[in-house]
């Protein structure tokens, strides 16, 4: 099974407590050039914007992906783990959608998941995961810091990212944060 490194963003989704956080950066890069600093990767879907969605990867086909998880929500009445599922389904075995080339993260106050191309469907043992060239670090900083401070979950998304943002070239520190 291929996965495609992607390149050009940082999102991550953070549980703590009640609460669940989706932070993405807007850095848009072409190449080796910077071409955007306030894209949103993140956002609100469904019915009563009870889900938030992040992505990583080719922005065309990332929000091809995500017009058809909020039609899946739409038809499955916001169940998250439904609509993710019959995703994964479609974007695995659809001729055109197999072609595209992202990653996205959902979630809604029960559950978060990672989607991919090659019908992935991963929910975090520990309600913390991370796509994008500056995920891994951030994914680092935001588990460190649910570990060894009793910070917020928004104040550790935002401090991982910007972590991130001093590491990983493609990623900047304007961020767009969502909280459910």
């Amino acid at each position: 099974m291929k996965h495609t490194m992607v390149r050009s963003t940082t999102v991550i989704c953070i549980r703590r407590g009640l609460k669940v956080v989706m932070a993405g950066d807007g850095q848009v890069s072409f190449g080796e050039t910077v071409v955007k600093h306030s894209a949103r990767k993140v956002r609100r879907l469904g019915k009563g914007a009870a889900v938030i969605a992040g992505f990583a990867g080719s922005t065309a086909d990332a929000l091809t992906l995500l017009e058809k998880f909020e039609l899946m929500l739409e038809k499955y009445s916001n169940n998250l783990t439904r609509a993710a599922v019959e995703l994964a389904k479609e974007w695995r075995t659809d001729r055109m959608l197999r072609r595209l080339e992202a990653l996205l993260i959902v979630a809604d106050s029960e559950k978060t998941f990672l989607l991919s191309g090659n019908g992935d469907v991963l929910e975090p043992d520990d309600g913390i995961v991370a796509i994008g060239s500056g995920g891994n670090y951030a994914l680092a900083a935001a588990k460190a810091l649910i570990a060894n401070t009793e910070m917020g979950p928004v104040e550790i998304a935002r401090t991982s990212m910007k972590i991130a943002a001093q590491i990983c070239v493609y990623t900047n520190d304007e961020l767009v944060i969502e909280e459910l």
